[in-house]
C-alpha cells in the first residue's frame, strides 16, 4: 500500500499471505528482523499493511475474473461469474483436434506405466499443447505422482480430514477461505462444497506436515485443485506440488523461494541484460514480484485458461517451467525502450509487470513464447549450482536443499517405482553409484616346463603317477620319454 499499489496488489490477502511462520509453528504477519536473510527483510516493512487497512474483498483471484455485481450473472465455461471465457479464444484448436487429444491422452493414461516408461517424450508434447478440460482430473494426479501416494496410503487423508486441527491454523486457514477466488461459484458460498473442501484439504496438511504449518499461497493452489480433483486427490497433488516440485517454498522460513529469487536475476542478466539493467536501476528486485507469481503458480497473475496451459506444462516438466513464463512477462512488459522509458522509477515498473495487455496473455500466443525460451534443464541447474555457492554462511534458517527437488513427471515416475521395487511408500531420488576400480591383478607367470618330460606334468596335473611295470631303458627314444 506503500507503493501505492492498492491492498489487492499482493494478491489482495490478509498479514502473512506469503505463509510467514513463526519458529514455534504460530502464524505471524510479516516483520523486519535484525538478522538477515529472512523473506520478511527482503520485501520490507513497506508491504505489510496493517489489519485494519486490508479489503480483503478486493481480490478477483485471477485476471479472468470481473468485478461486476454478481451472483446473478451468468458464469463462464470455467465457472467464473462473469467471467470472459464464455467461449474459446481465438487460437483456441477446433472441436475434431480436441477429441483427437482426448483420445490420445485416454490411449495413454490407461497404460501409464508403459506410457512414462517409453514415451515420455510424447506425454510432454501433449503437454505442451494443452491437457483437454475434459481430462485433467484424470491426468494430473498421474503426472504428479499422487495416485502412487493415495494408493500407498488408503485411509490417510480420511483420519486427517476426520480428526481436530490446530485451532491456530484453522483460524487462519478459515479468515482466508472466502479469498479464494471469490467470484467462482463453486467459492461463492461459505457453506458450499468448495469453502468446505478447500477447509479439510488445508486442514489435512497442516496434520500432515505440522512441521511446516499452513502458508497462505496454498490456498489458491488448492482452490485450482478442487476445480477439477475431488478432496481426497486434491490433498495429495497438493502434497507433491509441496514437498516434490516446490520443497522449500512453503516453509516457514521459504528458503527455496530466496535462492529461485537469486537465481531468476542470473538468468536476467544472462537473456535479459537491457531488462535487469533497467530493474537496477530503478530499484526493483525480484522478492518484489517473483513470490507472487511462483507461490500461487500464477493462479493470480495470468487469465484462467492461461493459468491451466502452465499446470499443465508444470506438472509435466517441473519448476524450469515457472522460471520459462516469468521471463516471458518480464520480456513482455519491459522487453522493448519504449516500453523502459515509460517506466522511469519503482511503481511504474511494478505496474508494467502488472497490466500486460491481456492480448499477449492468450494461452496459445503466451505458450508458444514460454516453450520458445532458451532455458533448459542442465542451464537452470547450472545457475543453481552457482547461487548455492554465493550464499553467505551467515543466513538464518535452514539452507536450500535444490537436490530435493525433482525435475518433472519422469523423475518423479522413475523415483516411485524405484521406491516401490525397495519396498518403501516414499518416493526416493535416483542415485549413481559408481564403483572404484578393481585393483589389477599381478600378471600369471607362465609354468617351468624345461627339464620336464610331458609324462611328469600328465602326471603331476592329473593325479597320482599311474602305477606300471618299471621302465628297464631310461635311455630309450620313446616320445613319454623325451626332454623338452
Amino acid at each position: 500500500q506503500a507503493l501505492g499499489l492498492g491492498p489487492g496488489w499482493l494478491g489482495a490477502q490478509a498479514p502473512g499471505w506469503l505463509g510467514a511462520t513463526s519458529h514455534t509453528g504460530s502464524p505471524h504477519v510479516l516483520q523486519p528482523v535484525a538478522s538477515g536473510g529472512t523473506m520478511a527483510q527482503a520485501l520490507g516493512e513497506d508491504l505489510v499493511q496493517p489489519c485494519e487497512l486490508q479489503d480483503d474483498s478486493s481480490s478477483l483471484g485471477s485476471d479472468s475474473e470481473l468485478s461486476g455485481p454478481g451472483p446473478y450473472r451468468q458464469a463462464d465455461r470455467y465457472g467464473f461469474i462473469g467471467g470472459s471465457s464464455a467461449e474459446p479464444g481465438p487460437g483456441h484448436p477446433p472441436a475434431d483436434l480436441i477429441r483427437q487429444r482426448e483420445m490420445k491422452w485416454v490411449e495413454m493414461t490407461s497404460h501409464w506405466e508403459k506410457t512414462m516408461s517409453r514415451r515420455y517424450k510424447k506425454v510432454k508434447m501433449q503437454c505442451r499443447k494443452g491437457i483437454p478440460s475434459a481430462l485433467r482430473a484424470r491426468c494430473w494426479p498421474l503426472l504428479c505422482g499422487a495416485h502412487v501416494c493415495q494408493k500407498n496410503s488408503p485411509g490417510t487423508y480420511q483420519e486427517l480430514a476426520e480428526a481436530p486441527g490446530d485451532p491456530q491454523w484453522m483460524e487462519t486457514i478459515g479468515r482466508d477461505l472466502h479469498r479464494q477466488f471469490p467470484l467462482h461459484e463453486m467459492f461463492v458460498s461459505p457453506q458450499g462444497h468448495g469453502q468446505q473442501g478447500l477447509l479439510q484439504v488445508l486442514k489435512a496438511y497442516t496434520l500432515y506436515r505440522p512441521e511446516q504449518g499452513y502458508c497462505q499461497a496454498q490456498g489458491p493452489v488448492a482452490a485450482v485443485l478442487l476445480m477439477h480433483l475431488p478432496p481426497e486427490e486434491a490433498f495429495w497433488c497438493l502434497v507433491q506440488i509441496c514437498e516434490v516440485y516446490l520443497p522449500g517454498y512453503y516453509g516457514p522460513h521459504m528458503e527455496a523461494v530466496q535462492l529461485d529469487a537469486e537465481v531468476f536475476t542470473a538468468l536476467l542478466r544472462r537473456l535479459l541484460p537491457r531488462v535487469h539493467k533497467h530493474l537496477q536501476q530503478v530499484g526493483v528486485g525480484p522478492l518484489l514480484y517473483l513470490p507472487e507469481w511462483f507461490l500461487c503458480l500464477f493462479a493470480r497473475s495470468l487469465p484462467f485458461p492461461t493459468v491451466l496451459r502452465v499446470w499443465d506444462a508444470f506438472l509435466s516438466e517441473g519448476v524450469k517451467v515457472l522460471f520459462r513464463v516469468g521471463l516471458t512477462l518480464v520480456r513482455l512488459a519491459l522487453g522493448t525502450t519504449e516500453q523502459r522509458l515509460a517506466c522511469p522509477g519503482l511503481l511504474e515498473t511494478l505496474g508494467a509487470l502488472r497490466t500486460i495487455s491481456p492480448a499477449q496473455l492468450q494461452e496459445e500466443v503466451f505458450m508458444s513464447q514460454v516453450h520458445s525460451v532458451a532455458l533448459s534443464e542442465h542451464d537452470l541447474q547450472r545457475q543453481i549450482r552457482a547461487q548455492l555457492a554465493q550464499l553467505p554462511e551467515s543466513a538464518s534458517g535452514p539452507p536450500p536443499r535444490p537436490q530435493a527437488r525433482l525435475p518433472g513427471a519422469q523423475a518423479i515416475f522413475e523415483a516411485q517405482q524405484l521406491a516401490g521395487a525397495r519396498g518403501s511408500t516414499r518416493p526416493e531420488v535416483p542415485r549413481i553409484v559408481v564403483q572404484p576400480p578393481e585393483e589389477p591383478r599381478p600378471p600369471r607367470r607362465k609354468p617351468q616346463t624345461r627339464g620336464k618330460t610331458f609324462h611328469g606334468l600328465l602326471t603331476r596335473s592329473r593325479g597320482p603317477p599311474i602305477e606300471g611295470p618299471p621302465r628297464s631303458h631310461r635311455g630309450s627314444t620313446s616320445f613319454l620319454d623325451t626332454r623338452f
